[in-house]
Formats: C-alpha cells, sequence, structure tokens
C-alpha cells in the first residue's frame, strides 16, 4: 500500500510492542490502551496521521518490559478508525491493518513511548506471477469448502471475495483463522504473496484434514 501523503509520520511513527499480537493488513484489532505511556502515544496518534505499529516483542522482554525491550523488526501498520476515551482515561480503539513495515532504527527516548523510523515493504509484487493467480483461485475454493464444514464459519466466503489481490485474501484468511503468534509473524514476513499463499493453501489444507479432530488452525 502506497502511503506517500504519510513519509513524515513513518520517520517518527509510534510503536505499541505487545508479547503475542501481529496485525496483519487487512486485520482489524480491538485494542484496550491504559498503560500512561500508551495513553500519551495514542493522544499523539490521534492528533496527527493516526497510525500506530504493532510491534511484536521478542521472547525474555519480561526483564525489561517497562523499558525498551527488543521487538521483531518487521511490524504491522495500523490506522485507528474508532476510537473511544473511557472516564477513567482509558482507550478503547479500533486498528485497521494497512501495511507492512521494516524498522530502520530506533528513535531515542524523548517521549513515554516508544518511536521509530520505518519504511513501508512491498508485499504485493510476486517473483512467480502465474503460481498466485492459480494460487489465488484454489485459496477460494479451499475457503469455501472449509466454510461449508465448519459450523460458524460462513463468513470466510465474504472475506476472501472481499480481497482484491490473492496475497490480500492470504493475509485476511489469516487475520480471521490462525490464532498462532509465530505463524502470524512468520506471515507478516513474508514479503512475495505466492509465498503467503502456498503458506495459507498448506494451513486450510491441514485444517480440512483435522476437521474430524481438534485443528491448530482453527483454536
Amino acid at each position: 500500500m502506497t502511503l506517500t501523503t504519510q513519509t513524515a509520520a513513518l520517520d517518527a511513527l509510534p510503536i505499541f510492542p505487545l508479547p503475542d499480537v501481529v496485525l496483519l493488513p487487512g486485520a482489524v484489532l480491538p485494542l484496550n490502551v491504559f498503560e500512561p505511556r500508551y495513553r500519551d502515544m495514542t493522544r499523539d496518534a490521534l492528533a496527527g496521521e493516526r497510525l500506530l505499529g504493532m510491534a511484536r516483542l521478542l521472547p525474555g522482554y519480561q526483564q525489561d518490559y517497562a523499558g525498551r525491550p527488543p521487538v521483531h523488526d518487521i511490524v504491522g501498520l495500523g490506522r485507528i478508525v474508532t476510537t473511544n476515551e473511557t472516564d477513567d482515561g482509558r482507550y478503547h480503539l479500533l486498528l485497521r491493518g494497512i501495511a507492512r513495515v521494516r524498522i530502520v532504527e530506533e528513535l531515542p527516548p524523548d517521549h513515554s513511548y516508544r518511536r521509530v523510523r520505518a519504511e513501508i515493504l512491498d508485499s504485493e509484487r510476486s517473483t512467480r506471477p502465474q503460481t498466485l493467480t492459480s494460487g489465488g483461485e484454489q485459496l477460494i475454493a479451499m475457503s469455501d469448502r472449509l466454510a461449508d464444514a465448519v459450523d460458524g464459519a460462513s463468513g470466510l466466503r465474504n472475506i476472501v471475495r472481499e480481497a482484491e489481490t490473492p496475497g490480500a485474501c492470504a493475509d485476511l484468511i489469516s487475520a480471521a483463522l490462525l490464532a498462532d503468534p509465530e505463524e502470524r509473524q512468520r506471515l507478516l514476513e513474508m514479503l512475495d504473496p505466492a509465498d503467503r499463499v502456498d503458506r495459507v493453501i498448506e494451513l486450510l489444507a491441514r485444517a480440512t484434514a483435522e476437521l474430524g479432530g481438534e485443528s491448530d488452525l482453527l483454536n
């Protein structure tokens, strides 16, 4: 996604580091913001371009959670789409994923929250366009079969048809079905959409095969 009008915002992008939260493009993430530093972050974001980077903390963060523990360098860029401030100063937000970004550098700690300089990553250009096209068709067919087989999954049909590209389709399916943060991070870091489509096809095939038991994908 091109964010040419918001290049300046990416030069000082607020990040919200959390242990097991990965924001994929197209996903909608509810957030309950209560820590003072992240209340500050939210107020500043709302006064600007409404952009936040959701950064997943690396293992071992517990020893320095209140400081600046390391995060994965590829993060999900989101835009705040709705907000509600409570009487006690907390914020309830809805954040929509709009792009993948890479952290180029972390800025000096002159704010209560963390800020980085980030760059947009191109995640829609593939080195395997033919595979991407056929894979996108397969994703839709497999999603329809899964929707038929799983109670409460009928909305999956609409999700896959809302996507403009096969890569976006893979992101939306992952956001809707995939609970494992390690797998979500792995997909976030796959820049070639054909790779994402291949992986989501594998995951859908596994989920379909496991319908007789307990599917890891759907839990």
